[in-house]
């Protein structure tokens, strides 16, 4: 039996490794881009910038010191330098991959901070393994911007996981409705017609404001804003703005919101504001070809008719008032149950013209 030759006892001391092998080292040197690993093979082991970590600009010597023990997975015995080429990442992500399996299984929900904004969705990373969260799943609503989510921290289930086709598919929708549900669960439970809550403006529309009352939306329509008239609401609110509504009406899963409060009902005591013989200012709203509708306070109009207008024949409103124009006017009819009161200034002027006026020969015979 022949002798082994130096060289070849020391290279038979050395184990012997395979691509794909997991191998633990120790680190003998750190560069920036580049960590160095002793695995007890006989070339030393390396770990790219690439293959440590998905962040291209990170600094290795940041992260990795001489002397720290880390575990990698072969790439290549030899990358034709007599070096093996590691990789530390793809571990990772084949342990993050199964625990991402583990958590799809169990209906888990996970929490990460958003890693990347794509075209179609959210990347987001779970001890290096990625999960795409696609547009349709970020929000319970439609989100025309995702950049928002840039770094924030969200939480989401699996709702597909199939690793070898790169699918692992994040939804965070499904917690919100969930969410939402249970909001709305409570807030029905507690609330009843009548009462008062404090809400957030969430969306403004020609029709009406939709109000976010802690997770449910109530909807303030265009008539319940004021007593008065409101003809455009998007000059009346703002989103975010904050107001205190009353729940007007509940129907199944819908809320409709007033500001109408009784307190300030202009119609209280119109008996005594409005009686019949008063003689009262307003201002003139709108009008029509029988007559003018005119504002004697928010939320209380009267009808001034074409023929009381004045004892002058007048076709149309329009010839002799303008929409703005302030007038007086004395009360001729309260239905206070209908809400209608009727104006005259042909009564007012009536009166001014039947005052008794002295003439030159009345004083000649004083």
């Amino acid at each position: 039996m022949s002798e082994l030759t130096f060289e070849q006892m020391l290279e038979e001391s050395f184990k012997t490794i395979r691509n794909g092998e997991v191998v633990d080292g120790t680190v003998i040197d750190v560069k920036p881009d580049e960590i160095i690993l002793n695995i007890g093979y006989k070339a030393d082991g390396i770990i790219s910038r690439s293959e440590y970590t998905n962040e291209s600009n990170v600094d290795l010597t940041k992260v990795v010191s001489v002397g720290d023990s880390m575990t990698a997975k072969v790439l290549k015995v030899n990358d034709g330098e007599g070096q093996v080429l590691l990789t530390y990442k793809r571990l990772a992500a084949e342990k993050g991959n199964e625990r991402l399996r583990e958590a799809y299984e169990n209906h888990e929900v996970l929490k990460a901070p958003v890693a990347q904004i794509l075209g179609g969705g959210l990347s987001v990373v779970i001890e290096e393994a990625r999960v795409f969260i696609p547009a349709s799943l970020v929000s319970d609503t439609y989100e025309k911007d995702l950049n928002k989510y840039q770094d924030q921290e969200i939480e989401f289930v699996i709702s597909e996981f199939n690793p070898r086709r790169n699918r692992v598919i994040g939804d965070r929708r499904q917690l919100l409705v969930a969410e939402r549900a249970k909001k709305q669960s409570e807030l029905f439970a507690r609330i009843q017609i009548g009462d008062r809550m404090e809400g957030t403006v969430k969306n403004v529309t020609d029709f009406g404001a939709f109000v976010d009352l802690g997770g449910v939306d109530g909807l303030l329509h265009i008539s319940e804003m004021s007593w008065g008239r409101v003809e455009n609401p998007k000059k009346v609110f703002k989103v975010g703005e904050t107001l205190e509504v009353m729940i007007k009406d509940i129907h199944d899963t819908k809320i409709a919101l007033s500001l109408k409060f009784p307190e300030s009902n202009p119609w209280a005591n119109a008996e005594e504001k409005y009686a019949v013989g008063t003689v009262i200012d307003g201002r003139v709203a709108r009008m029509t070809d029988f007559g003018a509708f005119v504002e004697l306070a928010p939320g209380v109009d009267a009808l001034l008719h074409v023929s009381q207008i004045s004892r002058a024949h007048v076709d149309k409103p329009s010839d002799v008032l303008s929409v703005g124009q302030e007038i007086t006017a004395k009360i001729v009819d309260l239905n206070v149950a209908e809400k209608k009161i009727s104006l005259s200034m042909k009564v007012l002027e009536s009166a001014a013209d039947e005052a008794p006026v002295q003439t030159i020969s009345d004083s000649e015979d004083e």
